[in-house]
């Protein structure tokens, strides 16, 4: 081991005694030798979505069958989430993500999404990983839009790529967090656009959309539908966290 190897080694353990690090999600300190953001007792505590699961939409359901799907268009073909974020854990990593800066946080959060369990065709279609996207002021206020940090970060996971490029927002909306079902729909309706010359790549190409959190399905249902019409042959959905419907078992 050289003389370099070993000062970075003692210049690293002198920082960390002096100025540990802390996990982005509940701010404990986290120990030198554990990787990322978040710390793994957080990684431990998110509260997966529950069996049995809907093998179209991905949302736990009991005995009466599924409901949940009835929110999707006919050319969505699966959606799949990792976990609850409406609390907890999941709730607190989607917060350091978006709310504090904390972007390194998207390389667990796709490490997870990674792992999900897909239907065959979808795992043998899919074209390209699309992330919603920000309004232009609001990803200047943030300076980055977490669904494309999310995106970039899935998609060396999944071997295929990023088209960043090909959907826009064309008016800004206001955040969807405390919207009934109803004003979500209105909000986000016609809010998205397809950029020149995209329709040429989407043509018949089956994309996966990513966001960080879905909650009724309005606004990624919103952008599918842009990207439908403009020629994609079907959309699935895939976000890291999943806001419980009313009497689901989070």
């Amino acid at each position: 081991m050289g003389l370099d190897t070993l000062g970075r080694g003692a210049l690293g353990a002198t920082l960390d005694l002096l100025l540990p690090r802390a996990c982005a999600a509940c701010e404990r300190p986290v120990d030198a030798a554990e990787p990322g953001a978040v710390c793994g007792r957080c990684w431990s505590r998110i509260r997966l979505l529950p069996q049995p699961r809907c093998q179209r939409c991905g949302h736990p359901h009991d005995r009466w069958g599924c409901g949940w799907c009835e929110l999707l268009p006919p050319f969505v073909r699966a959606v799949r989430s990792v976990c609850w974020t409406h609390e907890g854990a999941g709730s607190a990593i989607i917060h350091a993500l978006k709310y504090g800066g904390w972007q390194g946080v998207a390389a667990g959060m796709a490490e997870r999404m990674a792992r999900l369990p897909w239907p065959v065709d979808v795992l043998a279609e899919r074209s390209a990983l699309v992330p919603i996207p920000l309004a232009a002021p609001r990803e200047r206020e943030r300076g980055f839009n977490q669904s494309e940090r999310v995106a970039r970060a899935l998609a060396p996971r999944w071997g295929i790529p990023v088209w960043s490029d090909v959907v826009t927002r064309t008016r800004a909306t206001v955040t969807q967090t405390r919207l009934t079902p109803g004003e979500r729909l209105r909000n986000v309706s016609g809010a998205f656009g397809i950029t020149t010359g995209a329709p040429a790549r989407l043509a018949g190409a089956h994309l996966l959309l990513v966001d960080d959190v879905v909650t009724t399905g309005a606004t990624l249902n919103a952008c599918a539908e842009a990207l439908f019409a403009a020629g994609a042959r079907i959309i699935s959905y895939v976000t890291f966290g999943r806001a419980p419907a009313m009497g689901d078992r989070s």
